[in-house]
């Protein structure tokens, strides 16, 4: 089976899209569309479901999904213990700044120790638009808070988000509690907001900023109250909740897309080293052995 067909079928599973597809693989919309009929051709079954809006996988792009993958997986193993290590790859990367924060000072001394030739592009913003980036093509790996299920995030573990205020702040002295929290589109805010209606406390968004530091001075400050997870909470700040009366926001998902298609030994290291991070921290709760990736 030709592992170039089926390098185009992932990309295209993985991306939802044979236009986003074309910039991974760096081929026009039209080739990679001919790369999936040869591939259909083959199998003598259709792989997706295309409609104006979307592309589906069908139930038999479904079971060939994970083989698909396999297969291209054994390849780059293949090519990497013969020697084909790439220097100087471009290495696309985005995250949350807090995530960054938190586990870029630990994973670049190590990985730079191995590839030093590497270049690392970053990239910072709220989830769901990190994710829509990747699935552009425009993005090779996103560390990311799970907005809604996709072909290419794999799931990492959970943490829980907590309210947070001052240390010296008491939730109970506001009759109407000001927040400070990011903009429409953060699963953060939903979540606040959705509790404190199930809540009925009586709230005002006072601060809204994409930035983790704008939302973090006004806290510090006791001016507002946000929501984090306990790795990022700001210093002189503590985590207070339903004993104050505040209704409970239950957990995250943290999951990480990588660029489907041949990686290449740098990209596979990157992801390797950061997944270790991520799930060997104490504020990351790894998944069952029997969650499979999505």
């Amino acid at each position: 089976m030709d592992t170039d067909l089926l390098r185009a079928f992932v990309t295209v599973a993985e991306c939802q899209g044979f236009s986003a597809a074309g910039k991974v693989l760096h081929r026009t919309q039209s080739a990679v569309s001919l790369q999936i009929k040869r591939l259909e051709d083959q199998m003598s079954k259709a792989l997706f479901e295309r409609t104006s809006r979307s592309v589906l996988l069908t139930a038999s792009g479904e079971r060939l999904l994970p083989y698909a993958r396999q297969m291209l997986k054994l390849e780059d193993e293949a090519r990497a213990v013969l020697g084909e290590r790439q220097q100087g790859e471009l290495i696309r990367f985005g995250t949350s700044e807090e995530q960054a924060t938190t586990y870029l000072p630990h994973l670049l001394p190590r990985y730079a120790a191995r590839f030093p030739d590497t270049r690392l592009e970053m990239s910072c913003d709220i989830s769901a638009s990190l994710v829509k980036l990747f699935q552009e093509g425009l993005l090779d790996v996103v560390l990311s808070v799970r907005h809604a299920p996709t072909q290419s995030g794999h799931l990492l573990g959970w943490e829980p988000m907590v309210w947070v205020v001052a240390e010296d702040r008491q939730p109970q002295a506001w009759d109407t509690l000001p927040l400070a929290l990011n903009p429409e589109g953060c699963i953060f805010r939903d979540h606040a907001l959705s509790a404190l209606g199930r809540n009925e406390r009586r709230w005002e968004l006072r601060y809204t900023s994409q930035s983790p530091t704008a939302i973090n001075l006004p806290v510090q400050a006791g001016l507002a109250m946000t929501v984090k997870t306990p790795r990022s909470i700001p210093a002189g700040c503590r985590i207070v909740g339903e004993k104050e009366g505040l209704p409970p926001l239950g957990q995250v998902e943290i999951e990480l897309h990588r660029r489907p298609g041949h990686s290449g030994e740098a990209l596979e290291a990157f992801c390797q080293e950061l997944e270790s991070i991520v799930t060997g921290s104490d504020a990351v709760a790894s998944p069952e052995p029997s969650d499979a990736p999505h």
